[in-house]
């Protein structure tokens, strides 16, 4: 593993790790009115785009950091989907 596969899993675990408190806080709370929806659909398909890339490039960093990432965004857009209140 190169220096650079090393910076990327560093970058890789940073990123992914400040997400997980907002999926364990909406999860606990069942508060998503802070939540937008559109932005939310918007970055899960551009983590996905990303995740293809990771596959393409054969970055191990990138692959990782976007798949535990593209799970916790779609756990959001889940929670934001079923915690919202309907008039």
């Amino acid at each position: 593993m190169d220096i650079i596969e090393i910076i990327g899993f560093v970058a890789a675990f940073l990123t992914t790790a400040a997400f997980l408190p907002q999926v364990y806080k909406t999860w606990k709370t069942k508060d998503v009115s802070a939540l937008s929806l559109p932005m939310l659909l918007m970055f899960f398909v551009g983590v996905f785009i990303w995740l293809v890339y990771g596959f393409y490039k054969n970055s191990p960093s990138m692959i990782m950091a976007n798949a535990i990432t593209l799970c916790s965004a779609f756990l959001l857009i889940y929670f934001k989907i079923k915690y919202t209140k309907n008039p």
